[in-house]
């Protein structure tokens, strides 16, 4: 096989709502050094957050065309019908991309997504070249997968056929069992003793020797997480999960909605009102952007839970629409007519 025809490496970014996927994908673009990339989102909800700050990096080895959305659920739900007429999307762009990555939703399996590089449409085309999954190390050092153990809890009740584990805690343990490479993010955040509990937390879920870095916001080496050369879905059947004896998963527990709101004019305020909302009505995520009256930067905002971080990430482009939307994640049966009164208030 010649270089031109090699098949292209693809590294699949798993983890669970809020670990910092997307954080640690844009550190990878803006230091590509030139390696052109392309990015397939699988964003949980009806709009890109996660595309539009991926597209907020500006870098010129992964222009806008570059970055393909897949908004209609769960990616290894949905493989057939949107990944792999994504993936075909990808290998069509000239100049010729040389890496491609995979951001799956917090909810998604990666081991169905994997088995779809043995497709004969695909096989030939395409490689995994790893799987990294991002975990959050504060909330591991809590003894928690994320920071609303509560909603953890609430789904788990709301799902008739379990009498074990919580799903959501099934499907972290998924993702690690799959993973060649663990990031441990906000391991800033953490003393000794926090990082020992987190490192507990993963290792019990590790069947193989998987390494596990330890990252402060997604700053983590190409060298390290690119270039790993593993063929996963040559060894997929090694990964045992969960999930391995059922034919397909569903994910209905989960409910997402845009809350569009006017500009405001304090972030400080909105974080208060995003915080209020998280702890009154199971909210598991929220992001978005927002305008802020008098000012030619965009808002970027992002809750996990009721822990919100907010920044501005970019200027207003000219004649872009300056509008307050944000994606709220949550159980299913979330008021959302409760939410949109404390967020709009």
């Amino acid at each position: 096989m010649t270089a031109s025809l090699a098949r292209v490496p693809c590294t699949v970014v798993t983890g669970f709502l809020g670990s910092g996927k997307t954080t640690l994908i844009r550190n990878i673009l803006a230091n590509a050094d030139g390696k052109r990339l392309a990015i397939i989102v699988n964003e949980f909800g009806d709009i890109g957050i996660d595309g539009e700050i991926l597209r907020s990096c500006g870098i010129e080895s992964c222009p806008d065309e570059n970055i393909v959305e897949l908004a209609n659920g769960c990616i290894c739900c949905t493989v057939a019908d949107d990944f792999v007429p994504a993936l075909d999307q990808v290998l069509a762009l000239e100049p010729r991309v040389d890496h491609i990555l995979i951001e799956t939703s917090g909810l998604a399996l990666p081991k169905p997504l994997v088995q779809a590089f043995q497709w004969p449409a695909i096989k030939n085309r395409v490689t995994v070249d790893g799987v990294i999954a991002v975990v959050d190390g504060q909330a591991l050092s809590e003894g928690r997968v994320a920071s609303d153990m509560e909603a953890l809890q609430a789904q788990r009740l709301a799902d008739d056929s379990l009498d074990h584990d919580d799903p959501v805690e099934e499907v972290f343990e998924d993702q690690i069992a799959c993973a060649d490479l663990i990031i441990l993010s906000k391991s800033d955040l953490l003393d000794a003793a926090g990082t020992a509990r987190a490192h507990d937390q993963i290792s019990g879920q590790l069947p193989r020797a998987v390494k596990i870095v330890p990252s402060a916001n997604g700053n983590v080496g190409l060298d390290v997480l690119l270039g790993l050369g593993l063929a996963v879905e040559d060894d997929i059947e090694n990964r045992k999960t969960h999930h391995d004896d059922e034919l397909d998963h569903e994910h209905d527990d989960f409910d997402s909605f845009i809350v569009d709101l006017p500009a405001i004019a304090d972030p400080d305020a909105l974080a208060r009102k995003v915080t209020k909302a998280a702890e009154a009505e199971n909210v598991l995520r929220l992001k978005g952007f927002a305008s802020v009256e008098g000012k030619p930067m965009r808002l970027l905002m992002q809750a996990v839970g009721p822990r919100v971080v907010h920044y501005y990430d970019r200027a207003w482009a000219p004649g872009e629409a300056r509008e307050t939307r944000l994606v709220v994640i949550g159980l299913k049966g979330l008021d959302r007519g409760a939410i949109e009164k404390i967020l709009a208030a």
